[in-house]
């Protein structure tokens, strides 16, 4: 039996990239998922390679920072597969500039992403797991459930990053207090904070090019200066950076029954000591 078989779970920015990989892991352990993504074509294709290889999966499309989407995205998985078992709050960017520089835009869009977004979710999804909780109390059973918050070696504070590394700092905070909150409901909150992992965020740039990505109508520079990336991997334990399905490997690590007794924690997933990113 695999180790996930029947368990419910939710994925922010799971069309692409990390999240991708962490449902799509999720699914090969028997989970039924929840896949978001900002478009709807990322998340279709993920719901198809998961039903493809015999899972379940559906799609829930838009952006975490609208203030409806937290009931939304929790409705969506009691109205399919009837309960929640795993968050994961996954879904983020990265909108860069020094302090003097940054504007209330670049501020707001970025904590709101990493930090009010699951903030709304994990309140929305309470009263449900909170009545599950009850109800198998009432019948001696005791399910433990996972929330894996995502957060960053940035919230050890990174240059030209105010925004980001608040809010990735932000998530640690909000992590130990669910952990704390909900442990009467069985429910082990945990953080895997990474480094540098390969994603279309890090890409490497040739020469003076610039890319850009477009999120939520904002077109989003990214990529990063291939000296760079070398110089990050010469710091890294391991030597170069993390592939997205290894930092999806320490997401699920969290989510399976190995971890039922692990709460309130911070995993670091960066190839070793010097892997901040």
């Amino acid at each position: 039996m695999k180790k996930l078989e029947g368990k419910v779970a939710l994925v922010t920015g799971s069309g692409r990239g990390i999240g991708r990989c962490v449902a799509l892991q999720l699914a090969e352990e028997g989970a039924r998922l929840v896949i978001n993504d900002l478009d709807q074509a990322p998340a279709d294709e993920v719901v198809a390679e998961i039903r493809a290889a015999g899972g379940e999966a559906v799609a829930c499309v838009g952006s975490v920072t609208v203030p409806d989407f937290a009931e939304r995205f929790v409705q969506t998985a009691v109205k399919h597969f009837g309960g929640i078992d795993i968050i994961v709050n996954n879904a983020g960017f990265t909108w860069d500039n020094v302090i003097q520089k940054m504007s209330d835009e670049q501020w707001y869009a970025i904590i709101d992403c990493h930090l009010t977004a699951p903030f709304r979710i994990l309140r929305a999804a309470q009263p449900i797991i909170s009545a599950l909780a009850k109800k198998e109390a009432a019948e001696g059973r005791e399910v433990l459930r996972k929330v894996v918050n995502i957060s960053s070696g940035a919230a050890g504070g990174n240059a030209g990053q105010s925004n980001y590394s608040a809010a990735k700092a932000g998530i640690l905070g909000m992590t130990k207090t669910l952990a704390k909150e909900w442990g009467r409901l069985k429910v082990n909150v945990n953080a895997v904070a990474f480094g540098f992992i390969e994603t279309r965020l890090t890409q490497a740039l040739a020469g003076d090019e610039s890319k850009t990505v477009n999120i939520e109508g904002r077109e989003i520079k990214v990529g990063i200066q291939q000296a760079y990336i070398d110089n990050a991997s010469r710091a890294i334990a391991l030597g170069r950076p993390g592939k997205p399905e290894e930092a999806a490997g320490a997401v699920v690590l969290l989510c399976l029954p190995g971890s039922d007794f692990v709460s309130g924690q911070t995993l670091y997933c960066g190839g070793g000591p010097g892997g901040n990113f």
